[in-house]
């Protein structure tokens, strides 16, 4: 298909997730471990780089291989900024969460299409003079929030390898590490709120300030600490819950990066560059 961009497939592994490489491509071609620099620093792992079906893939591990790095300390400016520079145009990130409704079930998978972001101590934005890739100032819309195009492609991979995916849902991220209290998760869902997590934000909107058309995988653990008929969340029964649905979430990501692969995204990735260029003061 002709193009005009080399499509390049980020791809971040969450809580469960956290050694990708091995995970995802042990039984693809062209594998290449690299350590990248940036301006922003050294981003949470090595880079592996490989193919899917004939895609382009590079693999990241957001809170360092073997889960070393609690969510407030993820350089996530320099795990964006990595894989922009060596090329990535799309980003599936995934993530483990707890439901704030009753319909989002433990094992569940949610693509989420909008955020509220409740953190308060991380870098929020690439326009801060860091960086000369990044000049001016960038007041970066986040309707959609995730990118559309990429969330249907999520959607249609999962039909197609037979594994139920809700499409939509608004996902809170708090700072963590700790969990919430009850009042807080009674909170979250007053507002509106369908899942509740540590790592969306602002790893969301650097991605859109780079210019990476972003969605994500959201499964569903525990429900957080709001129903009165189930245990408060408990992080051994997160991970057993994610290594239990870890096969699932990898067959959905192969999937999508296979039917990416098939479309042609010059139109979209124009249109986000367009967007932050009209959005930037210089």
């Amino acid at each position: 298909m002709s193009s005009k961009y080399k499509i390049k497939v980020g791809i971040i592994g969450g809580s469960g997730l956290n050694d990708p490489g091995n995970q995802i491509l042990k039984s693809c071609c062209i594998i290449k471990r690299e350590s990248v620099e940036t301006d922003f620093g050294l981003p949470s792992s090595n880079l592996f780089q490989g193919t899917i079906a004939g895609v382009d893939c590079v693999l990241l591990s957001r809170h360092g291989v073997g889960h070393t790095i609690n969510p407030t300390g993820v350089n996530y400016r320099a795990n964006i900024e990595a894989l922009r520079s060596v090329g990535c145009t799309h980003i599936i990130a995934s993530t483990a969460c707890g439901s704030l409704a009753e319909s989002i079930d433990r094992g569940h998978f949610v693509i989420p299409d909008s955020f509220i972001d409740r953190t308060i101590h991380r870098k929020g934005t690439f326009y801060d003079g860091t960086s000369q890739s990044y000049q001016g100032i960038c007041h970066i819309p986040m309707e959609p929030s995730f990118d559309p195009q990429v969330s249907n492609i999520i959607q249609r991979a999962s039909e197609q390898v037979g594994i139920t995916i809700r499409k939509g849902g608004t996902i809170v991220t708090i700072e963590g590490p700790r969990y919430s209290s009850k009042a807080e998760s009674k909170v979250f869902q007053s507002w509106g709120g369908h899942l509740v997590n540590m790592t969306i934000c602002p790893e969301v909107y650097l991605a859109k300030e780079a210019g990476i058309l972003y969605s994500a995988i959201a499964l569903a653990t525990d429900y957080d600490c709001w129903h009165e008929s189930e245990q408060v969340v408990c992080t051994s029964d997160v991970l057993d819950v994610f290594k239990q649905n870890v096969g699932r979430l990898i067959e959905v990501i192969v999937k999508s990066v296979e039917l990416i692969g098939k479309q042609n995204w010059d139109q979209q990735i124009d249109n986000l560059k367009e967007i932050i260029k009209s959005n930037t003061l210089i």
